[in-house]
């Protein structure tokens, strides 16, 4: 009887011994990735001091178009007060007409962690959502819109700046008295509804692949660009370094008038041309589906645009309007670096490559901003300075704004991108490794030099919306 005991006293001391070893291996990993981190962190921070921008004169940047207020409520509490079934099969609705196709169209993104913003013609049910979100636990109000987050980190980076935009005069207690606004006044400011989910949430069956938010306006003022008047008035006098041209999204499936919409495009087109070539222009992309929207922006807009701002899921359509392809409703939540450089090569091609039609010097650069990484591609020789350090702040600016602070909490963040990555899917593609203590890779290609910096995933999500305008702002405010 001697043996079985022996061999219980084995096996017990063997279970033991693995143990203790798998519970070391995870402590020693840990180690290794809180280090990395850290070391990753103090890389950032020592480039963002180092290459920070502080001119004599304060460069002018003037941003269009529109503002609104934003109200931010939980996802699924709202949408659990809306007595219908979360729907067994998502389907996204260009319009929304009621509560059926606003759960359908939020579920099909919602599983796929991917932004959205939709025009609900319904504009009773509208209000009533209003009024629900507003009373929920955590609901806050906030200035909204992609203009007036621009201009006011633009004025935080030491910008003077001016916005092109109507609004109340309550609205425009939200703003930094330096900011300048043009545009005229409005007797009440209209509100979009952003609803926001965590990472990991669940909705019925559905789980969220990632923090994002799906918005939902019933705006009548911001898509017919009210304010571009006054704007292209004052642009004559303000003579900016750099023109922001966002929230051309609210066009995106809205009733106009037959001819409305393009008639207004013309008149920004105008706008450009009227611009000495000392003025830069930079466009930030946003959701669209409406393919002809797309196709005139690609004919009367981004012809005349110097740098693009946008995140992996804007990427795509941008290709696909300047390629006359069909645009992407969603895409991979977390890409590959050399998939988005592939992207990114191709949109280059073709933006670097034409002839601006201001009959200025063509000034190529394109940011995608992804959860995990940043990357900045700029044409050699152009006049988009500091790669580097603008990368690094990019960086840094999504984790404070998604976590809500000005300071970067390392116990709240975590990294997605691994040590190394593929600078191209394709043949001739090399294997680059991040140096943790200078994380920024930085290297040139034929025409063009590329930055890349991991992202400090922020843990503790507070806030999504206004996160990409917030991003591309600090980053071009280091690059004028």
């Amino acid at each position: 009887m001697a043996a079985p005991s022996s061999w219980r006293i084995y096996c017990f001391g063997s279970l033991i011994t693995i143990l203790i070893a798998f519970l070391y291996s995870r402590v020693t990993v840990n180690d290794i990735l809180n280090e990395r981190l850290h070391q990753v962190t103090t890389g950032l921070l020592e480039v963002e001091i180092k290459h920070a921008v502080r001119p004599k004169v304060s460069p002018k940047v003037a941003v269009g178009f529109g503002a609104c207020k934003d109200l931010f409520t939980d996802a699924s509490e709202l949408l659990a007060r809306l007595n219908t079934e979360i729907p067994v099969t998502p389907f996204h609705y260009n319009v929304l007409n009621n509560v059926t196709e606003l759960k359908s169209t939020f579920a099909y993104f919602y599983q796929h962690g991917a932004a959205a913003e939709r025009f609900m013609s319904n504009s009773t049910l509208f209000s009533e959502m209003i009024a629900i979100g507003a009373q929920l636990p955590g609901a806050h109000w906030a200035l909204g819109g992609n203009a007036p987050v621009m201009a006011s980190r633009f004025n935080l980076e030491g910008c003077e700046v001016l916005l092109g935009t109507k609004m109340s005069e309550d609205l425009k207690s939200y703003f930094d008295p330096r900011i300048k606004i043009s545009g005229g006044n409005l007797a009440s400011d209209d509100i979009h509804l952003i609803l926001e989910y965590k990472s990991g949430d669940s909705w019925g069956k559905l789980t969220a692949a990632r923090a994002n938010r799906f918005i939902v306006h019933s705006d009548l003022n911001n898509p017919t660009i009210s304010s571009l008047n006054d704007f292209t008035a004052e642009l004559k006098s303000f003579h900016p370094q750099l023109l922001v041209i966002g929230g051309l999204q609210m066009m995106d499936n809205f009733p106009f008038k037959p001819g409305q919409r393009r008639e207004i495009l013309q008149k920004i087109r105008n706008t450009i041309l009227d611009l000495s070539c000392w003025t830069r222009l930079h466009f930030e992309m946003a959701s669209f589906t409406d393919e002809s929207l797309l196709q005139d922006l690609a004919e009367l807009v981004f012809p005349y645009i110097d740098s693009f701002g946008m995140n992996e899921q804007e990427l795509p359509n941008l290709y696909a309007a300047l390629y006359k392809k069909n645009i992407s409703l969603v895409s991979d939540t977390y890409p590959r670096v050399a998939t988005v450089l592939d992207q990114m090569r191709e949109v280059f091609r073709v933006v670097n490559t034409r002839q601006n039609q201001r009959g200025c010097e063509q000034h190529a650069r394109i940011h995608v901003h992804t959860l995990a990484y940043q990357v900045i591609m700029t044409r050699h020789g152009s006049s988009w300075k500091n790669n580097l350090g603008a990368a690094a702040k990019a960086s840094l600016t999504a984790n404070r704004h998604t976590c809500g602070s000005g300071e970067i909490d390392v116990a709240k963040a975590r990294l997605i991108l691994d040590n190394s990555f593929a600078s191209s899917k394709h043949d001739g593609g090399r294997r680059i490794h991040i140096d943790d203590g200078k994380p920024v890779s930085c290297w040139r290609e034929e025409g063009v030099h590329i930055c890349v910096a991991p992202v400090l995933v922020c843990t503790e999500v507070l806030q999504t919306a206004g996160g990409g305008d917030t991003i591309s702002s600090a980053a071009l405010a280091y690059q004028i």
